[in-house]
């Protein structure tokens, strides 16, 4: 058997174009990844609250009776403020036998719900008409940003011209520039005011007449930061 010679097919294979690099970058290119961030701030112009009621009697039924008379009273009163059934959701709904303590034998029913309010600044107003007819139980308040889009828009900008910025220093620094952009990853968003007792209970005072003439509560929205971290992948190349 004749052997076929070998040179012809690694001169062919010399003469193949080389793969291209899966990073993206040609052969005289550099690959640099850099990560960071960027924040933007908004006022939170919607907030979610959670009010309810609890009430004790000597009969399930009686209990359920009087914690349902409440808390007519109280979407009532939040519908003087303008909030429609489709901005409450129940949150908790609950009977039970208390079988210790001097209130042993009766029975106490709780119903909460999460009241959305499309104006940030009426909290004060909604906690206060709804302490007034009849709600013991408070939580939040949660405030948000109702367009979140245009406060992520905003940070990833942020972010982006930070990732930018640093990837220049770094070509700088190693004498080289910044030709192309491959890839940009959004790494995660986060947002919020910072600290806040969404799901925190407390038990109200039991409303009194003076509480009629009182004022709402103090309430400051203060400002939501919105941050978004990336991943940019630049190619870099002699000056």
């Amino acid at each position: 058997m004749r052997a076929l010679p070998l040179f012809p097919l690694v001169l062919l294979a010399a003469c193949q174009p080389a793969a291209p690099d899966p990073r993206g970058v040609d052969k005289s290119e550099t690959l640099l990844t850099v990560s960071a961030s960027g924040q933007s701030e908004a006022r939170p112009d919607e907030a979610r609250i959670t009010l309810g009621v609890s009430s004790r009697a000597n009969t399930s039924a009686e209990a359920m009776r009087l914690n349902a008379e409440k808390m007519n009273a109280v979407a009532a009163a939040l519908g003087r403020l303008g909030v429609k059934p489709d901005d409450l959701q129940t949150r908790n709904l609950q009977l039970q036998r208390i079988d210790y303590g001097p209130e042993r034998g009766t029975f106490r029913a709780e119903n909460s719900v999460e009241v959305r309010l499309r104006d940030a600044k009426r909290v004060g107003e909604a906690v206060q008409l709804s302490t007034q007819a009849g709600a013991n139980l408070m939580g939040g308040p949660d405030l948000r940003v109702s367009n979140r889009e245009a406060a992520s828009r905003s940070a990833s900008a942020n972010a982006y011209r930070a990732a930018r910025s640093r990837a220049e220093a770094y070509a700088n620094a190693a004498g080289l520039k910044i030709v192309r952009v491959l890839a940009i990853r959004e790494a995660g968003e986060a947002s919020g005011p910072g600290t806040y007792a969404r799901d925190a209970m407390m038990v109200a005072p039991p409303p009194v007449v003076e509480q009629a003439s009182a004022a709402p509560p103090p309430f400051n929205p203060g400002v939501n930061t919105t941050e978004v971290r990336v991943r940019v992948d630049f190619a870099l190349a002699e000056k």
